[in-house]
């Protein structure tokens, strides 16, 4: 699809949802959404794509209805029942992730197929947290068991569908109840704004990233390998930026509510209010549903006497599982203890201060310029540093240290 049919696509689903959101209402306008969006998905995402593209289509639609019996049947039970609906998205998520690519191509031959590898399941990773929280809000009482259109919905809504944000429903469907407004020149803005970042100034800073200037056989000068790091990190920020972006002005111009993901990370003074800052809808429903409850379980076990330690092994847990969340190589597993250690290394140090400086002593550290600024630069090269783990494949790194000199 050319650039111009895929700018005339989205334009059309835009309006078309605009029109179905302030002009339709109840199940006219559930239905209208609903066929939007199956569509948009199957044209924007999977249409054209690699080998049996219908077929992986396929699988993902009866995913969503599989998940949906899930929520009807278990989601609103007494006692342990909704945790089965809870964990049905994030077990189809691993068996996607970490079942071998082997028996996948060995079950396409059972049934005449040539499958090579693990399907293509765009958006996966964000549609398990999406379904997931989705029970616990319903168990909750926070929202109403939707029906299948309005869940359908919500799964395949477009413009968060491959990366995010990561939605409540109870926000999604904000604009369902009542209006939501977004003026159309802020929200057109916003879109431009994240093409800008995500096709033009992304794409620039890609050139010189560990792809673009390290894995090419040539030898390097060791310096390239910190140049590589920093244009790596404003690639990433710029091409995810910048796609969330676009996706919340789209949704917005349509009257659908998606939260924001970034606020200035560039700015964090360590690594705890950097992942406040960076992908902050993945933040959130890591420390909802695995950090706050994990830590009191663990609190209760170990005493309140070792309750920092309790805290701490609970940021280790938490943050290699986002490791793995991103990808099943090792080398994200190793990103995700990076990012723990970076975490739990403020949150001895800011104990450590506390105990040494005093309630005044503290806030007087905490204000000085100074430290702030280095506190800044600290946080922005160690989170540039640890992307290497992100980036590179362990294959990748041995490939790229052979050239340095």
């Amino acid at each position: 699809m050319s650039t111009s049919y895929y700018l005339a696509g989205l334009l059309a689903y835009v309006l078309a949802g605009r029109v179905a959101m302030r002009h339709f209402t109840g199940g006219v306008r559930e239905t209208a959404l609903a066929a939007l969006n199956v569509t948009g998905v199957f044209i924007f995402l999977f249409y054209g794509g690699k080998e049996h593209f219908v077929l992986r289509f396929g699988v993902y639609l009866a995913l969503i209805v599989g998940l949906y019996l899930t929520v009807l049947l278990f989601a609103d039970k007494r006692g342990r029942w909704p945790w089965l609906a809870f964990f049905a998205p994030i077990a189809a998520l691993i068996v996607v992730r970490y079942v071998p690519g082997e028996w996948y191509v060995a079950l396409g031959h059972a049934f005449g197929k040539t499958w090579r590898g693990v399907p293509q399941m765009i958006g996966i990773s964000y549609l398990a947290f999406r379904c997931s929280r989705l029970v616990l809000e319903i168990r909750n009482g926070v929202v109403q068991k939707p029906n299948f259109l309005e869940y359908v919905n919500f799964a395949f809504f477009l413009p968060t569908m491959p990366v995010g944000p990561i939605n409540t429903y109870a926000n999604f469907r904000r604009g369902f109840v009542e209006r939501y407004e977004v003026p159309v020149g802020r929200a057109a803005l916003r879109i431009l704004v994240g093409a800008v970042k995500y096709q033009f100034l992304g794409n620039l800073c890609n050139q010189l990233t560990y792809s673009g200037l390290l894995l090419d056989d040539h030898p390097h000068h060791w310096l390239d390998l910190p140049v590589a790091m920093l244009f790596y990190y404003l690639y990433l920020y710029l091409n995810f930026s910048g796609f969330c972006d676009m996706a919340i002005g789209a949704a917005g111009l349509m009257g659908i509510a998606v939260p924001e993901n970034f606020e200035n990370p560039f700015a964090a003074r360590n690594m705890r209010e950097f992942w406040n800052r960076w992908h902050i809808t993945l933040s959130a429903w890591m420390r909802d549903q695995v950090f706050s409850p994990l830590s009191k379980f663990l609190v209760r076990v170990m005493g309140v006497k070792l309750a920092d330690h309790a805290i701490a092994l609970t940021i280790l847990v938490t943050f290699l599982l986002i490791g793995i969340w991103h990808g099943a190589g090792l080398n994200y597993a190793l990103f995700g203890l990076a990012q723990a250690v970076g975490v739990a290394t403020v949150h001895y140090y800011t104990i450590f201060l506390k105990k040494k400086l005093g309630r005044d002593g503290f806030k007087a550290y905490n204000e000085n310029r100074w430290i702030q600024a280095a506190a800044v630069v600290i946080t922005f090269c160690y989170y540039a540093v640890t992307l290497f783990l992100f980036a590179n494949t362990l294959a990748e790194m041995k490939q790229i240290f052979s050239v340095l000199q």
